[in-house]
């Protein structure tokens, strides 16, 4: 089994990536293959409606100036996909924003390729717009026929400069259920 892990934020191994790396942490200790994907210094474009992957039907983006192409194909690979995304203006960073159009887009004019696989959110939080922003993420995975898994809480850790979403126990438990969640959900389907 594996989980493929997308982190949104422009900062690399910044908050988000610490508390999806909680989660592949718990995956990885329950012989959970897990791979984390870094969305940093990347200049991701959103769908332009070129409607080209519904004519050729062959699991890829028109758009081919990106790793968005690499990205599809591993979430088609993966059993389990996790979408982080630190807040910006209360809702997801352009370049999670960019994925979920695409590689969503792509997967509903296959047949929607990615139904049944287990899928979580994380979002890392300053203050204000995390529900919002769980809430977009979350959209990916319901449109597109997934198994969406919870924790004991919104899947969100508060903290503004790197590393201080360390001191948020809360958010710190939370991610570790959400990991023992996934795990229990991968292996019930895939065990």
């Amino acid at each position: 089994m594996k989980v493929v892990a997308f982190n949104g934020s422009a900062r690399k191994d910044g908050n988000t990536a610490i508390l999806l790396k909680i989660v592949l942490g718990v995956l990885e200790e329950n012989g959970i293959e897990t791979e984390l994907i870094q969305l940093a210094g990347l200049n991701l474009s959103g769908c332009v409606a070129c409607y080209k992957c519904f004519k050729e039907k062959n699991r890829r983006c028109a758009q081919k100036d990106d790793p968005i192409n690499d990205y599809i194909a591993k979430m088609e690979e993966a059993h389990g996909i996790l979408l982080g995304s630190p807040v910006y203006f209360a809702d997801l960073t352009a370049n999670m924003k960019a994925l979920i159009e695409r590689c969503g887009m792509v997967a509903r004019a296959n047949g929607d390729m990615f139904r049944r696989k287990v899928g979580a959110s994380v979002v890392a939080v300053r203050r204000g717009g995390a529900v919002h922003t769980f809430d977009s993420l979350n959209h990916f995975f319901q449109i597109g026929q997934m198994i969406v898994v919870g924790s004991c809480y919104w899947n969100l850790g508060r903290g503004k400069n790197i590393g201080e979403v360390e001191k948020d126990e809360e958010g710190i438990k939370t991610m570790k259920i959400l990991g023992e969640n996934m795990a229990w959900v991968l292996k019930k389907l895939y065990g």
